[in-house]
């Protein structure tokens, strides 16, 4: 799988906006489906502000313990939170 840079996610969003497939998309790019999927759910709640440029974010001890308590205590998916707080990839919450 390749890293794909801030305008490589914009422009997948687009190309999904103007009617391309999810599975063209994840050939064109070389990324799995459910990547390209998240991406896109991510974008439409956050708009392309949520795209960073490389510059990795620092959250509190106490906002990580709330956002691990969503899942654990509330049964969140985590898909459903990582989406909710604007995390690049539910990956971060399954580690």
């Amino acid at each position: 799988m390749s890293k794909l840079t801030r305008e490589d996610k914009i422009e997948i969003y687009e190309r999904r906006k103007n009617g391309e497939t999810i599975s063209s998309l994840a050939k064109s790019f070389n990324i799995h489906e459910s990547k390209i999927k998240y991406l896109i759910v991510l974008i439409k709640k956050h708009g392309y502000d949520i795209l960073r440029n490389g510059k990795n974010r620092y959250y509190s001890r106490e906002f990580k313990l709330q956002t691990i308590n969503r899942v654990l205590v509330n049964y969140e998916s985590v898909r459903q939170v990582a989406i909710d707080i604007g995390l690049a990839s539910d990956g971060i919450l399954h580690n």
